[in-house]
């Protein structure tokens, strides 16, 4: 008895008319649509994971209120309860295929979760795919919900999931400068303004200055993140919340913020929530700021440990490859260059975020998916880019203590904790003698009887030098007459 082969295609109807979608896929007619139309990227929406994972949830929650509120029979609900969650657990996201950048306004998005999440309830009521007729991805898997409210909620929800990860590994990285600063507590270096010698200080207090910067990011960052919290959830098309039940609204902020774990709120007024964007540009602009400091930082270590040579030669960045092909014993400070380029990005595609929020018209931003895009990939650099810093280059940077030792030694910077007691015109006059005959400050302050040896030594101690030890008093001050004798 011969059996028939298993369909390869199913066919499915929308209002543009019908196509063949492969038997196998969870995905539909809409997504088909739209992978047709958007081939710009060549990246799919499930490359953001935590996007996904919103989605999702936003469909878990309204079915969760609808059938609450008694417009989605119970079974229905609880099938496509249950497929949304193994999308929250990290099942068939392969499925979601879209591209990042689409036209829409996101409904593509959309589209392709209410197609996969209701295949999957199909597939786990026993169904066929594509059985709509049982179980629509519109009428029951979209039910009291459009496009306009979901797709800025669930960015929101997977910016505020995404972001927790790039706050986890920023504060490794402060906490592995703060490491550093430690180890080089004691360690004198010339500072330096304008890149010309200024006064002395520690390799532990440049590197404490490090963390205590990623340190106040991490607090932006946090702050801005609050903003993803007001959602429109309720609003539908416009803000008006048409085709929405009265306790709608409501209840899916309830069952949202249970499977978020975010403090959510819905918006005061959803008609100039659904059309504004400006918490995304807010939040990329902290996400901006992140990226600009870092990349000082970045520059900051690249001067140091130029050289080693010819350069400032006062740090040593871990060696991670060879330099060059034709210059032998080359070593380049990749890793820093590498988040020097992530952060031009994140400039780049701030710029690109702020120019989607102005572009907005009337009731709504169409441009929701570059805006979704860009935040989401610099989270993503970023974060990566944090964790190579930190591997790669800072837990493994050493001191050169002699060079920082013999520059400190040699700076007449150092005269400047001398002058409340030997004065500034004095100590004006040393500064030049030292520079034109390279002598060592100390001993010339010393042949010239202004202090003693003990003096000297006392008050350009690396405590002192520093600050890290207060100056409690001073000897007098060589009076301005007898500076013609010095």
């Amino acid at each position: 008895m011969a059996f028939a082969a298993p369909a390869s295609t199913r066919t499915e109807t929308d209002s543009l008319g019908s196509m063949e979608i492969p038997a196998d896929a969870y995905w539909g007619i809409h997504t088909a649509r739209a992978d047709a139309n958007f081939p710009i990227s060549k990246r799919p929406i499930s490359v953001y994971p935590d996007l996904i994972r919103g989605l999702a949830m936003v469909k878990q929650a309204s079915a969760r209120a609808n059938k609450e509120i008694g417009v989605l029979d119970p079974k229905r609900a609880d099938l496509i309860d249950d497929a949304a969650q193994r999308v929250i657990d990290g099942e068939f996201h392969d499925q979601f295929t879209v591209g990042v950048i689409q036209g829409g306004a996101g409904t593509s998005t959309n589209m392709n979760a209410n197609e996969v999440i209701t295949n999957i309830a199909l597939e786990m009521a026993g169904r066929e795919k594509g059985d709509y007729d049982f179980l629509s991805p519109i009428d029951h898997t979209n039910r009291s919900q459009s496009t306009n409210d979901v797709y800025p909620t669930a960015i929101k929800i997977g910016l505020s999931l995404n972001l927790q990860s790039l706050l986890d590994e920023l504060d490794l990285l402060r906490r592995s400068f703060l490491g550093k600063a430690v180890e080089f507590h004691d360690v004198l270096k010339v500072g330096r303004t304008q890149l010309q010698d200024a006064v002395p200080m520690t390799l532990g207090q440049e590197f404490h200055g490090f963390a205590t910067t990623l340190g106040e990011d991490h607090s932006r960052l946090t702050e801005n993140a609050s903003l993803m919290f007001e959602i429109n959830m309720g609003a539908t098309a416009i803000g008006t919340g048409i085709t929405t039940h009265g306790d709608y609204a409501p209840a899916v902020l309830k069952h949202l913020r249970r499977i978020s774990g975010l403090d959510l709120e819905t918006a005061s007024d959803l008609v100039e929530s659904t059309s504004d964007t400006g918490a995304f540009m807010s939040f990329s602009s902290s996400l901006k700021r992140n990226a600009v400091k870092l990349s000082k930082i970045c520059n900051d270590l690249r001067l140091l440990s130029s050289g080693p040579q010819a350069g400032l030669g006062e740090i040593n960045l871990p060696a991670k490859q060879a330099g060059s092909s034709i210059m032998p014993g080359k070593v380049n400070p990749v890793i820093p260059e590498v988040v020097n380029q992530v952060a031009f990005s994140v400039v780049g595609a701030d710029t690109t975020v702020t120019m989607a929020v102005e572009a907005g018209q009337l009731q709504l931003n169409a441009f929701e998916p570059v805006i979704a895009h860009s935040i989401f990939q610099s989270i993503t650099w970023m974060r990566q880019a944090m964790w190579t810093l930190r591997v790669n280059c800072v837990d493994g940077i050493t001191a050169n203590e002699d060079r920082l030792g013999a520059m400190v030694g040699a700076s007449v910077g150092v005269i400047t904790a001398l002058t409340p007691f030997i004065g500034y015109a004095a100590a004006a006059a040393l500064a030049k003698t030292a520079l034109l005959t390279n002598r060592n400050v100390a001993d010339l302050v010393v042949e010239a009887e202004l202090m003693t040896r003990e003096e000297v030594t006392k008050q350009l101690s690396p405590a002192r030098l520093s600050g890290l030890e207060a100056v409690t008093a001073a000897i007098s001050v060589i009076p301005p007459e007898e500076m013609i004798q010095i």
